[in-house]
């Protein structure tokens, strides 16, 4: 598999762990992640967080929101070079807070990381979320 492919095959399985953590499982997303001391997250709740532990806490409290919706990448593109990939988008959906849809049209950006043949997340940053 070229890493064109497995760029486009991991981005996939990450909107679409995003999207299964909504309705409140955490664990494909605890999949597509690297389990890393060095890895980064600064999401729509404004949280900085670095290292596995952390983030791997912050994914099981998102679960627990169950906030409903779907959200998938608008404008993606995609840097790739040697063990490292770039994509930004807008992700663009809507969550479901207190019975509420909630759109969501923010600014993103994903770092993976290639760990052993495996493309993961290593670094996830957003804009803010005024509901988060």
């Amino acid at each position: 598999m070229t890493n064109e492919q497995a760029i486009t095959d991991i981005t996939s399985d990450f909107y679409a762990a995003l999207n299964i953590l909504f309705i409140g499982d955490a664990q494909p997303m605890k999949n597509v992640w690297s389990h890393a001391d060095d890895i980064s997250y600064m999401g729509p709740d404004g949280l900085y967080l670095i290292g596995w532990g952390k983030i791997e806490a912050m994914w099981n409290e998102v679960a627990a929101m169950k906030l409903g919706g779907r959200v998938l990448p608008k404008q993606l593109h995609t840097v790739i070079g040697g063990d490292l990939a770039l994509i930004t988008c807008v992700e663009s959906g809507e969550n479901v807070v207190d019975g509420e849809a909630e759109e969501v049209g923010i600014r993103s950006s994903t770092v993976f990381r290639n760990e052993g043949g495996a493309w993961k997340v290593i670094a996830h940053q957003t804009d803010l979320l005024r509901y988060m």
